[in-house]
Protein backbone atom coordinates (compact mmCIF):
# COMPACT_ATOMS: atom_id res chain seq x y z
CA UNK A 1 0.00 0.00 0.00
CA UNK A 2 1.37 3.39 -1.00
CA UNK A 3 1.61 5.91 1.82
CA UNK A 4 -0.40 9.11 1.28
CA UNK A 5 1.56 12.06 -0.03
CA UNK A 6 2.24 14.66 2.63
CA UNK A 7 3.43 18.22 2.25
CA UNK A 8 3.99 20.78 4.96
CA UNK A 9 2.42 24.21 4.55
CA UNK A 10 5.21 26.74 4.06
CA UNK A 11 5.98 28.94 7.04
CA UNK A 12 7.03 32.50 6.22
CA UNK A 13 6.55 33.95 9.64
CA UNK A 14 3.43 35.62 10.92
CA UNK A 15 2.90 38.44 8.42
CA UNK A 16 0.12 40.73 9.59
CA UNK A 17 -2.97 41.08 7.41
CA UNK A 18 -6.31 42.90 7.55
CA UNK A 19 -9.66 42.10 5.95
CA UNK A 20 -11.53 45.38 5.47
CA UNK A 21 -15.25 45.44 4.65
CA UNK A 22 -17.01 48.28 2.88
CA UNK A 23 -19.12 49.12 5.94
CA UNK A 24 -15.98 49.74 8.04
CA UNK A 25 -15.68 46.44 9.89
CA UNK A 26 -12.11 45.12 10.00
CA UNK A 27 -10.86 41.61 10.79
CA UNK A 28 -7.16 41.20 11.59
CA UNK A 29 -5.12 38.04 11.05
CA UNK A 30 -2.10 36.69 9.21
CA UNK A 31 -1.23 36.54 5.54
CA UNK A 32 -2.17 33.33 3.76
CA UNK A 33 -1.03 32.69 0.22
CA UNK A 34 0.42 35.71 -1.58
CA UNK A 35 1.27 38.91 0.31
CA UNK A 36 -0.11 42.21 -0.98
CA UNK A 37 -3.58 43.58 -1.56
CA UNK A 38 -6.70 42.53 -3.40
CA UNK A 39 -10.29 43.74 -3.80
CA UNK A 40 -13.60 42.05 -4.54
CA UNK A 41 -17.06 41.22 -3.27
CA UNK A 42 -17.10 39.64 0.19
CA UNK A 43 -18.98 36.32 0.11
CA UNK A 44 -18.92 33.05 2.07
CA UNK A 45 -19.03 29.39 1.07
CA UNK A 46 -20.55 26.79 3.40
CA UNK A 47 -18.95 23.71 1.82
CA UNK A 48 -16.86 21.48 4.09
CA UNK A 49 -15.05 19.92 1.13
CA UNK A 50 -14.18 20.79 -2.45
CA UNK A 51 -12.11 23.93 -1.84
CA UNK A 52 -10.03 23.28 -4.95
CA UNK A 53 -13.14 23.25 -7.14
CA UNK A 54 -14.34 26.44 -5.45
CA UNK A 55 -11.08 28.25 -6.08
CA UNK A 56 -11.01 27.34 -9.78
CA UNK A 57 -14.71 28.00 -10.50
CA UNK A 58 -14.83 31.01 -12.89
CA UNK A 59 -18.13 32.11 -11.30
CA UNK A 60 -16.06 33.38 -8.33
CA UNK A 61 -14.22 35.90 -10.50
CA UNK A 62 -13.81 39.19 -8.57
CA UNK A 63 -15.06 37.73 -5.29
CA UNK A 64 -13.21 37.28 -2.00
CA UNK A 65 -14.40 33.92 -0.69
CA UNK A 66 -14.52 33.12 3.03
CA UNK A 67 -14.81 29.44 3.94
CA UNK A 68 -17.12 28.70 6.86
CA UNK A 69 -15.49 25.30 7.52
CA UNK A 70 -12.93 26.01 10.25
CA UNK A 71 -9.94 24.15 8.76
CA UNK A 72 -9.00 24.35 5.10
CA UNK A 73 -6.13 22.78 3.17
CA UNK A 74 -6.09 19.30 4.73
CA UNK A 75 -5.94 17.46 1.41
CA UNK A 76 -3.53 19.84 -0.31
CA UNK A 77 -3.70 20.53 -4.04
CA UNK A 78 -3.55 18.18 -7.01
CA UNK A 79 -3.73 18.58 -10.79
CA UNK A 80 -6.89 16.51 -11.26
CA UNK A 81 -9.60 18.49 -9.46
CA UNK A 82 -9.42 22.04 -10.89
CA UNK A 83 -12.52 23.17 -12.79
CA UNK A 84 -10.49 25.50 -15.01
CA UNK A 85 -6.90 26.36 -15.84
CA UNK A 86 -6.38 28.78 -12.93
CA UNK A 87 -7.67 30.09 -9.60
CA UNK A 88 -10.37 32.72 -10.18
CA UNK A 89 -11.22 34.00 -6.69
CA UNK A 90 -10.00 37.53 -6.01
CA UNK A 91 -8.99 36.61 -2.46
CA UNK A 92 -9.31 33.81 0.08
CA UNK A 93 -10.31 33.89 3.76
CA UNK A 94 -9.86 30.94 6.13
CA UNK A 95 -9.86 30.50 9.87
CA UNK A 96 -7.31 27.72 10.41
CA UNK A 97 -5.05 26.65 7.52
CA UNK A 98 -4.06 23.01 7.90
CA UNK A 99 -0.36 22.80 8.81
CA UNK A 100 -0.07 19.47 7.01
CA UNK A 101 -1.51 18.61 3.60
CA UNK A 102 -2.00 14.85 3.40
CA UNK A 103 -3.65 12.97 0.56
CA UNK A 104 -2.46 10.33 -1.87
CA UNK A 105 -3.07 12.68 -4.81
CA UNK A 106 -1.61 15.84 -3.23
CA UNK A 107 1.45 17.34 -4.92
CA UNK A 108 1.70 20.60 -2.96
CA UNK A 109 0.01 22.57 -0.18
CA UNK A 110 -2.84 25.01 -0.69
CA UNK A 111 -0.70 27.84 0.70
CA UNK A 112 1.96 27.11 -1.92
CA UNK A 113 -0.63 27.08 -4.70
CA UNK A 114 -2.11 30.41 -3.60
CA UNK A 115 1.36 31.92 -3.53
CA UNK A 116 2.25 30.52 -6.96
CA UNK A 117 -0.87 32.03 -8.51
CA UNK A 118 -0.62 35.34 -6.67
CA UNK A 119 -3.85 34.96 -4.69
CA UNK A 120 -3.82 37.21 -1.63
CA UNK A 121 -5.47 35.64 1.41
CA UNK A 122 -5.86 35.98 5.14
CA UNK A 123 -6.06 33.40 7.94
CA UNK A 124 -6.63 33.40 11.67
CA UNK A 125 -9.81 35.47 11.69
CA UNK A 126 -13.17 34.56 13.21
CA UNK A 127 -14.98 33.34 10.11
CA UNK A 128 -18.12 32.63 12.16
CA UNK A 129 -18.38 36.30 13.11
CA UNK A 130 -17.64 37.30 9.50
CA UNK A 131 -20.37 35.02 8.15
CA UNK A 132 -22.93 36.27 10.66
CA UNK A 133 -22.02 39.83 9.72
CA UNK A 134 -22.46 39.20 5.98
CA UNK A 135 -25.78 37.43 6.59
CA UNK A 136 -27.05 40.54 8.41
CA UNK A 137 -25.42 43.27 6.34
CA UNK A 138 -25.27 41.49 2.97
CA UNK A 139 -22.46 40.88 0.51
CA UNK A 140 -20.34 43.99 0.01
CA UNK A 141 -17.03 45.21 -1.33
CA UNK A 142 -13.95 44.23 0.63
CA UNK A 143 -10.18 44.19 0.51
CA UNK A 144 -7.36 42.11 1.98
CA UNK A 145 -4.15 43.94 2.86
CA UNK A 146 -0.93 42.31 4.08
CA UNK A 147 2.75 43.10 4.39
CA UNK A 148 3.70 46.45 2.88
CA UNK A 149 0.15 46.95 1.59
CA UNK A 150 -1.11 47.46 5.16
CA UNK A 151 -2.02 51.05 5.90
CA UNK A 152 -4.07 52.96 8.45
CA UNK A 153 -7.71 51.95 8.70
CA UNK A 154 -9.09 55.03 6.98
CA UNK A 155 -6.80 54.63 3.98
CA UNK A 156 -7.63 50.95 3.52
CA UNK A 157 -11.36 51.61 3.84
CA UNK A 158 -11.21 54.41 1.30
CA UNK A 159 -9.47 52.08 -1.19
CA UNK A 160 -12.11 49.40 -0.67
CA UNK A 161 -14.90 51.88 -1.35
CA UNK A 162 -13.26 52.85 -4.65
CA UNK A 163 -13.49 49.25 -5.90
CA UNK A 164 -16.23 48.46 -8.45
CA UNK A 165 -19.59 47.06 -7.36
CA UNK A 166 -20.82 43.60 -8.43
CA UNK A 167 -24.17 45.02 -9.53
CA UNK A 168 -23.78 46.12 -13.14
CA UNK A 169 -20.57 44.12 -13.61
CA UNK A 170 -20.20 42.49 -17.05
CA UNK A 171 -17.70 39.73 -16.30
CA UNK A 172 -18.49 36.59 -18.29
CA UNK A 173 -16.34 37.70 -21.24
CA UNK A 174 -13.34 37.99 -18.90
CA UNK A 175 -13.42 34.31 -17.93
CA UNK A 176 -14.67 32.63 -21.12
CA UNK A 177 -12.63 30.84 -23.75
CA UNK A 178 -11.27 32.91 -26.63
CA UNK A 179 -11.61 30.14 -29.19
CA UNK A 180 -13.97 27.27 -29.90
CA UNK A 181 -12.92 23.86 -28.58
CA UNK A 182 -14.59 20.46 -28.69
CA UNK A 183 -15.10 17.94 -25.88
CA UNK A 184 -15.71 14.63 -27.69
CA UNK A 185 -18.41 12.19 -26.72
CA UNK A 186 -17.32 9.23 -24.61
CA UNK A 187 -18.22 6.15 -26.59
CA UNK A 188 -20.79 6.41 -29.35
CA UNK A 189 -21.67 9.97 -30.33
CA UNK A 190 -25.43 10.52 -30.10
CA UNK A 191 -25.89 14.30 -30.10
CA UNK A 192 -24.05 17.57 -30.70
CA UNK A 193 -24.45 20.46 -28.25
CA UNK A 194 -23.33 24.07 -28.66
CA UNK A 195 -22.31 25.31 -25.20
CA UNK A 196 -21.88 29.03 -24.59
CA UNK A 197 -18.97 29.49 -22.18
CA UNK A 198 -19.99 32.18 -19.68
CA UNK A 199 -17.59 30.77 -17.08
CA UNK A 200 -18.04 27.05 -17.70
CA UNK A 201 -16.61 24.47 -15.29
CA UNK A 202 -14.63 21.61 -16.76
CA UNK A 203 -16.92 18.99 -15.25
CA UNK A 204 -19.96 20.29 -17.15
CA UNK A 205 -19.05 19.20 -20.70
CA UNK A 206 -17.62 16.03 -19.19
CA UNK A 207 -21.03 15.15 -17.72
CA UNK A 208 -22.54 15.57 -21.19
CA UNK A 209 -19.74 13.63 -22.87
CA UNK A 210 -20.44 10.73 -20.51
CA UNK A 211 -23.89 10.54 -22.12
CA UNK A 212 -22.63 10.41 -25.69
CA UNK A 213 -22.85 14.16 -26.36
CA UNK A 214 -20.16 15.97 -28.35
CA UNK A 215 -19.84 19.46 -26.86
CA UNK A 216 -18.66 22.45 -28.90
CA UNK A 217 -17.68 25.11 -26.34
CA UNK A 218 -18.08 28.62 -27.78
CA UNK A 219 -16.86 32.04 -26.52
CA UNK A 220 -19.26 34.18 -24.50
CA UNK A 221 -19.67 36.60 -27.42
CA UNK A 222 -20.72 33.90 -29.88
CA UNK A 223 -23.57 34.89 -32.18
CA UNK A 224 -26.59 32.85 -33.17
CA UNK A 225 -24.83 32.18 -36.46
CA UNK A 226 -21.84 30.78 -34.52
CA UNK A 227 -24.15 28.56 -32.48
CA UNK A 228 -25.94 27.09 -35.48
CA UNK A 229 -22.72 26.70 -37.48
CA UNK A 230 -22.02 23.54 -35.45
CA UNK A 231 -25.45 22.11 -36.41
CA UNK A 232 -26.42 21.51 -32.77
CA UNK A 233 -29.07 19.14 -31.50
CA UNK A 234 -29.19 21.26 -28.35
CA UNK A 235 -27.84 24.50 -26.89
CA UNK A 236 -26.41 24.95 -23.40
CA UNK A 237 -25.63 28.16 -21.46
CA UNK A 238 -23.17 27.73 -18.57
CA UNK A 239 -22.64 29.25 -15.16
CA UNK A 240 -20.59 32.43 -14.90
CA UNK A 241 -19.82 35.58 -12.93
CA UNK A 242 -21.33 39.04 -12.91
CA UNK A 243 -24.73 40.66 -13.21
CA UNK A 244 -27.12 38.92 -15.65
CA UNK A 245 -28.71 42.30 -16.38
CA UNK A 246 -25.60 43.18 -18.43
CA UNK A 247 -25.77 40.13 -20.76
CA UNK A 248 -27.95 41.60 -23.51
CA UNK A 249 -25.99 39.93 -26.33
CA UNK A 250 -26.34 36.47 -24.83
CA UNK A 251 -30.06 37.04 -24.15
CA UNK A 252 -30.56 37.93 -27.82
CA UNK A 253 -28.87 34.68 -28.86
CA UNK A 254 -31.06 32.72 -26.46
CA UNK A 255 -34.22 34.28 -27.85
CA UNK A 256 -33.11 33.10 -31.29
CA UNK A 257 -32.63 29.59 -29.86
CA UNK A 258 -36.12 29.66 -28.34
CA UNK A 259 -37.57 30.99 -31.58
CA UNK A 260 -36.10 28.02 -33.46
CA UNK A 261 -37.36 25.59 -30.79
CA UNK A 262 -33.90 24.10 -30.31
CA UNK A 263 -33.65 22.10 -27.04
CA UNK A 264 -32.06 24.33 -24.39
CA UNK A 265 -30.54 23.73 -20.96
CA UNK A 266 -29.10 26.48 -18.74
CA UNK A 267 -27.19 26.30 -15.47
CA UNK A 268 -26.88 29.14 -12.93
CA UNK A 269 -25.99 32.26 -14.99
CA UNK A 270 -27.56 30.42 -17.92
CA UNK A 271 -30.77 30.03 -15.91
CA UNK A 272 -30.84 33.74 -15.16
CA UNK A 273 -30.44 34.47 -18.87
CA UNK A 274 -33.30 32.11 -19.72
CA UNK A 275 -35.38 34.10 -17.26
CA UNK A 276 -34.46 37.33 -18.99
CA UNK A 277 -35.10 35.86 -22.46
CA UNK A 278 -38.59 34.86 -21.32
CA UNK A 279 -39.29 38.37 -20.05
CA UNK A 280 -38.63 38.01 -16.31
CA UNK A 281 -36.38 40.34 -14.34
CA UNK A 282 -33.36 39.46 -12.21
CA UNK A 283 -32.23 40.84 -8.87
CA UNK A 284 -29.29 40.64 -6.49
CA UNK A 285 -29.62 38.38 -3.46
CA UNK A 286 -28.64 39.79 -0.07
CA UNK A 287 -25.72 37.41 0.42
CA UNK A 288 -26.27 34.73 -2.21
CA UNK A 289 -26.12 30.94 -2.12
CA UNK A 290 -22.64 29.41 -2.06
CA UNK A 291 -21.96 25.91 -0.84
CA UNK A 292 -22.77 22.25 -1.42
CA UNK A 293 -25.64 21.74 1.01
CA UNK A 294 -28.59 23.80 -0.27
CA UNK A 295 -32.00 22.04 -0.17
CA UNK A 296 -33.97 22.46 -3.39
CA UNK A 297 -37.32 20.94 -4.30
CA UNK A 298 -37.94 19.74 -7.83
CA UNK A 299 -41.58 20.72 -8.06
CA UNK A 300 -42.13 18.51 -11.09
CA UNK A 301 -41.47 15.39 -8.96
CA UNK A 302 -41.79 16.67 -5.37
CA UNK A 303 -38.32 15.34 -4.61
CA UNK A 304 -35.98 17.36 -2.38
CA UNK A 305 -32.34 17.45 -3.49
CA UNK A 306 -29.19 18.57 -1.67
CA UNK A 307 -27.45 20.77 -4.22
CA UNK A 308 -24.29 22.77 -4.93
CA UNK A 309 -24.72 26.53 -5.41
CA UNK A 310 -22.67 29.55 -6.37
CA UNK A 311 -24.77 32.56 -7.30
CA UNK A 312 -25.52 36.05 -6.07
CA UNK A 313 -28.40 36.89 -8.43
CA UNK A 314 -31.78 35.24 -9.04
CA UNK A 315 -34.77 35.30 -11.39
CA UNK A 316 -37.87 37.22 -10.35
CA UNK A 317 -40.65 34.86 -11.44
CA UNK A 318 -43.93 34.01 -9.67
CA UNK A 319 -43.90 30.76 -7.68
CA UNK A 320 -47.66 30.31 -7.49
CA UNK A 321 -48.77 30.30 -11.11
CA UNK A 322 -47.90 29.44 -14.69
CA UNK A 323 -46.68 32.55 -16.50
CA UNK A 324 -47.50 33.55 -20.07
CA UNK A 325 -44.42 34.70 -21.99
CA UNK A 326 -43.58 35.54 -25.63
CA UNK A 327 -42.39 31.91 -25.93
CA UNK A 328 -45.39 30.25 -24.34
CA UNK A 329 -46.20 29.08 -20.83
CA UNK A 330 -43.46 28.85 -18.20
CA UNK A 331 -43.47 27.61 -14.61
CA UNK A 332 -40.98 27.64 -11.76
CA UNK A 333 -39.76 24.03 -11.64
CA UNK A 334 -37.34 24.23 -8.68
CA UNK A 335 -37.36 26.32 -5.51
CA UNK A 336 -34.88 26.76 -2.66
CA UNK A 337 -36.42 25.54 0.58
CA UNK A 338 -34.32 27.92 2.68
CA UNK A 339 -35.69 31.15 1.22
CA UNK A 340 -38.12 30.40 -1.66
CA UNK A 341 -35.70 31.69 -4.30
CA UNK A 342 -36.42 30.50 -7.85
CA UNK A 343 -34.00 27.65 -8.62
CA UNK A 344 -35.30 26.46 -11.97
CA UNK A 345 -37.56 27.28 -14.92
CA UNK A 346 -39.51 24.89 -17.16
CA UNK A 347 -40.96 25.96 -20.49
CA UNK A 348 -44.24 24.13 -21.10
CA UNK A 349 -44.55 24.97 -24.82
CA UNK A 350 -40.83 24.91 -25.63
CA UNK A 351 -38.08 22.26 -25.25
CA UNK A 352 -36.23 24.43 -22.73
CA UNK A 353 -35.45 24.37 -19.01
CA UNK A 354 -32.86 25.58 -16.54
CA UNK A 355 -31.66 25.30 -12.95
CA UNK A 356 -30.02 27.90 -10.75
CA UNK A 357 -27.59 25.44 -9.13
CA UNK A 358 -24.72 23.16 -10.26
CA UNK A 359 -25.79 19.59 -11.12
CA UNK A 360 -22.26 18.76 -12.31
CA UNK A 361 -20.80 19.34 -8.82
CA UNK A 362 -17.63 17.28 -8.50
CA UNK A 363 -16.99 17.64 -4.78
CA UNK A 364 -20.60 18.16 -3.86
CA UNK A 365 -23.76 16.04 -3.96
CA UNK A 366 -24.83 14.25 -7.14
CA UNK A 367 -28.56 14.38 -6.42
CA UNK A 368 -29.19 16.53 -9.51
CA UNK A 369 -27.14 14.60 -12.09
CA UNK A 370 -30.43 13.46 -13.66
CA UNK A 371 -30.80 16.91 -15.21
CA UNK A 372 -28.28 15.98 -17.88
CA UNK A 373 -30.48 12.97 -18.65
CA UNK A 374 -33.45 15.32 -18.89
CA UNK A 375 -31.55 17.43 -21.45
CA UNK A 376 -30.67 14.25 -23.36
CA UNK A 377 -34.34 13.25 -23.39
CA UNK A 378 -35.33 16.68 -24.74
CA UNK A 379 -32.99 16.20 -27.69
CA UNK A 380 -34.27 12.67 -28.22
CA UNK A 381 -37.83 13.95 -28.28
CA UNK A 382 -37.02 16.72 -30.72
CA UNK A 383 -35.22 14.32 -33.07
CA UNK A 384 -38.15 11.89 -32.96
Amino acid sequence: MTAPASTTTSRRGRIAAAYVLEDGRIFRGQAYGAVGETFGEAVFNTGMTGYQETLTDPSYHRQIVAMTAPQIGNTGVNDEDPESSRIWVAGYVVRDPSRIASNWRATRSLDEELQAQGIVGISGIDTRALTRHLREAGAMRAGIFSGEALADDATMLERVRRAPQMEGADLCGEVATDAVYVVPAIGEKKFTVAALDLGIKGMTPHRMAERGIEVHVLPANATAEDVYAVNPDGVFFSNGPGDPATADGQVAVLREVLGRRTPFFGICFGSQLLGRALGFGTYKLKYGHRGINQPVQDRTTGKVEVTAHNHGFAVDAPLDKVSETPFGRVEVSHVCLNDDVVEGLQCLDQPAFSVQYHPEAAAGPHDAAYLFDRFFALMEGQRA
